[in-house]
């Protein structure tokens, strides 16, 4: 329903402007209610945004390799690494070789993402890190506990042209020095998992159980001559294979995507960061299709039971409402974790501290927000004035929605209920500061006599107010007073009814509740209920 802000009145003509008085400030109930929904959205995404942008946040610091949180800085990020040089007469060679260090990269910000979303102290940490002096030519990566002990150790070998050129290389004297140290060796995704070649999926463990079959064939025959000293080396042999079957790990990175990463690392962040971010997305519209949905149910069974709605009306506005709070959310945990992500390996400090809030879900609220006001606008349902009037009171409101939505999420440390809380505290007090920040500067363009007349009525006001109140307050004492004895009495008796399986006493305490606020009694044991219910006569309540 609109209504005349300015004098109360109902009507209004085709362009939306106040017949009685020529006013255009409209209040609609509907669109109050649609922005708290929005406010709802954004404080629901709070831990979401936080959680899947700081995920995010690790690739910004593979790509630009410095991660202005910790201050710790890469030898070389993906950009650096695409603008390295390449041999004319060895291009292959040396884009193989620099698509393994963009590799390191990528593998290190992608576990981190995927421990920081599944909420896993674990972390993954480059060793060759600027200025540290840490550099470890046997260990690529180190992984450490949410204590920062290291509780194992990396190499990533992402060499040769097929599974078999690669296992051949690592059974090599040249990398036995890995084996010796029991570092985990990282290697391709498509040569952990499987190529296709000549029909056939052949995977580097396809080829260490080729090359043990033959060893244990070769021991058999070799045990069989009596050469113990040839038996031997060749236990050797298979005992090194098993090795390396132990010691392997899925890098889950195919060759493919280490080299779009060092020829392309814009392209092969964004596609990380995207997925990312669907995946925020994904999960910030299930909680915020849920929350307005179940909100709009409610509503709209309470507009159901008054009459004010048909069924099928009632099922289509719950059904609008939560595809539309669906969208939304969606929205704003796909953009708000991108920013975010961003945000927190800014340069610049302050933009990190910001990060820490929920800004980056605010910045898409408030932009649903301030483009209903100016298309109100530009439809001439509003002045100039009123837009912006509109435009000040949301803008605040979102933003003071930031603070709250952070501090709520401190206080109240249950993901998503906190954010709410807060947010919703924050919108509704610093709306209401606005609200009467502006009221005063309009009453500064006031002539001196008229100030004079509202402040003497505002006395009056406050005094009716305060009379009000204490009346108020006077009442809901007496009523607590008289109201909590009775009450306190039949919750004994039916509690212990409860305990006692005594129907009887149950529907006795609950009948001493009713008779004090003056309400009719239909039945006083189970067999009165038995027979009401059993007869033909219409239940009132």
């Amino acid at each position: 329903m609109k209504i005349c802000k300015n004098c109360g009145c109902k009507n209004f003509d085709n362009c939306n402007f106040c017949t009685q008085c020529g006013s255009s400030l409209i209040n609609n109930s509907d669109e109050k209610i649609s922005t708290y929904k929005n406010v709802i959205i954004e404080g629901s995404s709070t831990e979401t945004v936080q959680r899947y942008g700081s995920a995010i946040k690790e690739h910004f610091v593979a790509y630009s390799g410095i991660d202005n949180e910790s201050g710790e800085q890469l030898k070389k990020g993906l950009k650096q690494i695409s603008e390295s040089k390449l041999n004319p007469e060895y291009i292959k060679q040396n884009l193989k070789q620099q698509a393994g260090f963009s590799a390191e990269n990528k593998y290190a910000a992608r576990e981190n993402a995927r421990n920081i979303i599944s909420k896993s102290a674990e972390r993954i940490h480059n060793t060759d890190i600027k200025g540290s002096g840490s550099y470890n030519e046997l260990v690529d990566h180190i992984v450490t506990d949410e204590n920062g002990i290291v509780i194992s150790e990396e190499q990533m070998k992402f060499i040769g042209n097929n599974p078999k050129e690669l296992v051949n290389k690592l059974a090599s004297k040249k990398f036995q020095k890995y084996f010796d140290a029991n570092a985990k060796i990282t290697i391709p995704k498509d040569y952990y998992e499987g190529v296709e070649i000549d029909g056939k999926q052949v995977s580097v463990f396809t080829e260490i159980d080729k090359s043990l079959e033959n060893y244990h064939k070769q021991l058999e025959k070799v045990k069989a001559n009596g050469n113990l000293e040839v038996a031997k080396k060749i236990e050797e042999k298979i005992a090194k294979y098993e090795k390396i079957r132990a010691s392997l790990k899925n890098s889950k990175i195919t060759n493919a995507e280490a080299m779009e990463a060092r020829l392309h690392p814009v392209l092969s962040t964004a596609k990380d960061i995207g997925k990312i971010s669907l995946k925020a997305g994904g999960v910030q519209a299930a909680w915020g299709a849920g929350i307005v949905g179940g909100i709009s149910l409610i509503k709209n069974c309470v507009s159901l039971v008054k009459g004010e709605k048909t069924v099928d009306e009632a099922a289509f506005s719950v059904g609008c409402d939560t595809v539309k709070a669906g969208a939304l959310s969606f929205a704003t945990g796909f953009t708000g974790s991108a920013i975010k992500g961003a945000m927190q390996n800014a340069k610049n400090e302050v933009l990190r501290d910001l990060s820490k809030t929920n800004i980056a879900a605010t910045i898409v609220t408030t932009t649903v927000e301030t483009g209903k006001t100016l298309k109100k606008f530009m439809c001439n349902e509003i002045s100039g004035l009123e837009c912006l009037e509109e435009l000040g009171e949301k803008g605040t409101g979102q933003v003071s929605s930031v603070i709250f939505a952070i501090a709520g999420q401190e206080l109240i440390p249950i993901p998503v209920v906190g954010g709410i809380i807060g947010s919703m505290v924050g919108y509704t007090l610093t709306t209401a500061f606005y609200k009467e920040i502006l009221g005063t500067l309009k009453e500064a363009k006031l002539t001196h006599d008229e100030r004079i007349r509202i402040e003497k009525e505002s006395a009056e006001v406050i005094s009716l107010m305060r009379q009000y109140r204490k009346e108020m307050n006077s009442l809901i004492n007496r009523y607590l007073f008289n109201y909590s004895a009775t009450f306190n009495n039949a919750f004994d008796q039916m509690y212990k009814a409860i305990k006692l399986n005594d129907i009887d006493g149950f529907i006795s305490g609950a009948n001493e509740i009713t008779k004090k606020v003056n309400g009719k009694v239909h039945f006083k044991n189970f067999n009165e209920f038995d027979s009401f219910m059993g007869s033909l006569a219409p239940f009132k309540l």
